[in-house]
């Protein structure tokens, strides 16, 4: 590995082996589980972070093949909609899920050091570094597993459990 963000990659493969036993231990009746009427499924969330896996691929690559980076914002709840992760397989979704991220982590840790300063924007945010987003990737990816995982102990707007 040979950028600054390998400390990314290898964190990132080593969540991994943490986290899919466990998402498969979900298993399918639990995937279907919401924390609180209205709020996405289990099954809904590991879908928001394909559709998070797949923008970041796209953003990791663009942003070292451009000496600056605007990229339309994302629409959570439409992309979810639209690729109907409900309707998925829980299994299909973790498998799914892990091969993006090992080929993420392939992605960061052949990300050159210069690269890392590239200004990305995204919708209509301030510019950010391409540092800052792999490095966010990965607060974004441990909030979400947390709602997954471990609901009762995941912040955000709502604390419930998924029913």
């Amino acid at each position: 590995m040979s950028s600054s963000v390998s400390d990314v990659a290898e964190d990132l493969i080593g969540l991994l082996g943490e986290t899919v036993p466990a998402l498969e231990a979900v298993g399918e009746e639990g995937s279907l589980k919401t924390r609180a009427p209205g709020r996405w499924s289990r099954k809904q969330t590991l879908g928001h972070l394909v559709d998070s896996a797949l923008n970041n691929v796209q953003r990791f690559v663009r942003a070292q093949l451009q000496s600056d980076l605007w990229l339309p914002d994302y629409d959570p709840p439409g992309w979810v909609a639209a690729c109907g992760y409900q309707d998925r397989p829980w299994a299909d979704l973790v498998a799914l899920w892990t091969v993006l991220n090992v080929h993420l982590a392939h992605v960061i840790a052949r990300i050159p050091a210069a690269a890392l300063e590239t200004p990305c924007r995204i919708g209509d945010s301030e510019p950010m570094t391409l540092d800052f987003i792999v490095r966010d990737y990965m607060v974004h990816l441990r909030h979400h597993l947390q709602q997954i995982l471990d609901p009762e102990a995941s912040p955000g707007r709502t604390r419930e459990p998924f029913a």
